[in-house]
């Protein structure tokens, strides 16, 4: 690894110190890992794209760490920088294994890191995962298809919009690439992501996959809202994304059956595909979602992972 790759890893995720009146029911006995969306960040102009899960986590005894790959990319590029961020937090940690959680298309960076270093993973946690890519991303990819002058100019902004993103989070240089994600999520593209990295994936629609597979135990959680508050614009967003689901249950960017991975601990909470973010700043509806990041690290505390 070269000098100037350790020091962007070095500076590339956040660590959070325990404060020294923690709680112990967050304490998981393997430091809990964060891995981000598309068009996500870690921290951004002052914005935690976790809002508040991190600190909760925190002040209930876990060692939380957020990541930040490219806002914009393939989910193996993505993986990829993942993977480098995993190894350089054991090191400065010494721990030997991390839990993995990621959001949305994160879900497919913490499967390729799982897939890649599974003897330092613990646990992967899919979150409003794309398991099954996005009929959104289908819908635009028909829209814009490869080759085509629309094509051309949906990469061009949304690769600008994901630098952009990567400048304003810290993390100027990440590649980007419009296509490639698009790509990623399709339903086609997200099949051809399975194949290469089955673990957890269910063999059956809308079941549950093996929750366990090369010593990493998989866990999944999604929900099926829409207009949770009121208050909420970015609620109004997702019902219009919804309506490329034609009356498949979803969160407005992924299907319920589609999020499914390993141990599905649920898949119909009242939370859009933002809320489990706990986004647009905390105001969700009558679910919890922090609540939720909190039990589920008791929930491998007591597994023991």
């Amino acid at each position: 690894m070269t000098q100037r790759l350790a020091g962007f890893l070095a500076a590339a995720f956040v660590s959070l110190t325990l404060p020294a009146q923690a709680g112990t029911y967050s304490a998981t006995q393997h430091p809990i890992v964060l891995a981000h969306g598309l068009l996500g960040w870690d921290t951004a102009a002052g914005i935690d794209y976790w809002y508040g899960i991190t600190r909760d986590l925190q002040s209930n005894g876990a060692k939380v760490y957020t990541t930040k790959v490219s806002a914009v990319n393939s989910s193996e590029v993505r993986g990829e920088q993942l993977v480098q961020q995993v190894q350089t937090i054991l090191a400065i940690t010494g721990a030997s294994k991390v839990n993995l959680i990621g959001h949305s298309q994160g879900n497919q960076s913490v499967r390729y890191a799982a897939a890649v270093i599974p003897n330092q993973v613990a646990s992967v946690t899919s979150v409003s995962g794309t398991t099954g890519g996005s009929p959104v991303a289908d819908l635009i990819a028909g829209v814009a298809p490869a080759g085509s002058v629309s094509n051309a100019l949906l990469d061009g902004v949304v690769s600008a919009v994901g630098k952009l993103i990567d400048l304003f989070s810290g993390s100027p240089g990440l590649p980007a690439s419009g296509n490639a994600v698009l790509t990623s999520l399709t339903t086609t593209g997200a099949a051809n992501f399975n194949r290469n990295f089955p673990a957890g994936v269910p063999t059956t629609r809308c079941g549950q996959g093996a929750a366990e597979v090369n010593g990493v135990r998989y866990y999944s959680w999604s929900g099926t809202g829409l207009i949770t508050s009121g208050f909420d614009v970015s609620d109004y967003f997702m019902a219009a994304t919804s309506l490329a689901f034609g009356k498949a249950p979803n969160d407005g960017l992924v299907g319920q059956c589609d999020s499914h991975l390993g141990q599905v601990i649920r898949s119909d909470y009242a939370l859009n595909h933002l809320d489990t973010i706990n986004h647009f700043f905390g105001v969700t509806g009558r679910v919890d979602p922090v609540a939720l990041y909190r039990q589920h690290a008791n929930r491998l505390k007591l597994a023991g992972l």
